[in-house]
């Protein structure tokens, strides 16, 4: 994030891109943070949502923790930072403002390996909160706008969607390499 912090301010792309370090698996923390950007910042006219973790843990075997672990981090931190951001918005009229959740590859499809099918679950929800809220952005006759991205290659992707002009609604892009069968 630093890095693209950087590329945003070098190529003059207006505002600015502040990282900031939160424990994404407890609400308080989340809450913490925007009210901080709040008192610094006025609030939030992009969300990133970028945190994600994988544990090892197979349907058939793997343990309710790392499973939680995962739901909380991977779903619930996305949907709170979600909230907060739209919240952010809404309060200041802010009518173009975006939330970008950097998803997976395993958000669109499972692969064949057991100790991923959890982690796979958790990814599909971003990818349906993401089109989720999509639809209640449509609903509240806002022009805020919600992409979801693949982590692979994503910094070249976060700065066309957030350059596309305020009408333009770039709702998911999918990236791999060149030398990926599927």
């Amino acid at each position: 994030m630093e890095k693209l912090a950087a590329e945003c301010q070098s190529a003059g792309y207006p505002g600015t891109l502040i990282p900031y370090k939160c424990d994404l698996s407890n609400e308080e923390e989340i809450l913490s943070m925007f009210s901080a950007i709040k008192t610094l910042h006025q609030g939030v006219d992009v969300c990133i949502n970028n945190a994600g973790l994988a544990r090892p843990e197979p349907l058939l075997s793997g343990k309710t923790e790392g499973w939680r672990t995962m739901i909380d981090v991977n779903v619930m931190a996305v949907s709170i930072c979600t909230r907060e951001a739209y919240q952010s918005m809404k309060e200041r009229s802010i009518d173009d403002g975006h939330i970008i959740n950097i998803n997976s590859m395993n958000g669109h499809s499972v692969v064949p390996q057991s100790v991923v099918h959890f982690y796979s679950a958790t990814k599909y929800a971003v990818t349906a909160l993401t089109e989720g809220l999509r639809q209640e952005l449509r609903e509240a006759k806002t022009h805020i706008r919600a992409t979801c991205l693949k982590a692979e290659d994503m910094a070249n992707a976060v700065i066309y969607v957030l350059s596309a002009p305020p009408h333009v609604q770039i709702g998911d892009i999918q990236m791999r390499p060149t030398e990926q069968i599927s």
